[in-house]
């Protein structure tokens, strides 16, 4: 009976110790969702921030006309990023400031997906799908793909 007690009581442990170091990751991987691409590209337009959260082989995929995938790495859009800054759209104002609300991060080992709503001030734009790896120096983005709203 003790050795059963025992066992369950380790098993008890051991399921907590993995339960908080999934919310750790989870975590970590809002934040860095949060650093690089709310407030690096979309909010502030601050490269070390994308540098620091996104790995440099990292492609936005969208669907384009009659079905085809299309692809902006993220050179090509860190790019963007700069010349936005500079015709002065970045950094955005308090009324058109992006935020999102997490939806669901999913952790397996080393590798992650977390799916979230992107607003626009207070409208709904989007649904993003973003995947990530863990490195030696973190959690980077890899990919993203969305689903745009109607407007």
């Amino acid at each position: 009976m003790r050795k059963l007690q025992f066992v369950v009581l380790l098993m008890c442990f051991v399921l907590s110790a993995s339960a908080q170091s999934d919310e750790a990751e989870v975590k970590a991987i809002k934040e860095v969702i949060q650093s690089a691409y709310v407030e690096g590209i979309q909010n502030e337009g601050d490269i070390e921030k994308i540098d620091a959260g996104i790995h440099p082989d990292f492609n936005l995929l969208g669907i384009g006309e009659n079905g085809t995938i299309w692809k902006l790495p993220i050179a090509e859009w860190k790019e963007k990023v700069i010349e936005r800054k500079k015709n002065g759209q970045l950094p955005r104002d308090k009324d058109n400031l992006i935020s999102v609300k997490f939806l669901s991060v999913d952790v397996t080992g080393t590798a992650a997906v977390a799916k979230f709503e992107f607003y626009v001030g207070k409208e709904l734009k989007y649904v993003d799908y973003l995947s990530l790896y863990k490195f030696e120096e973190g959690w980077k983005l890899v990919s993203k793909i969305f689903y745009k709203f109607e407007d």
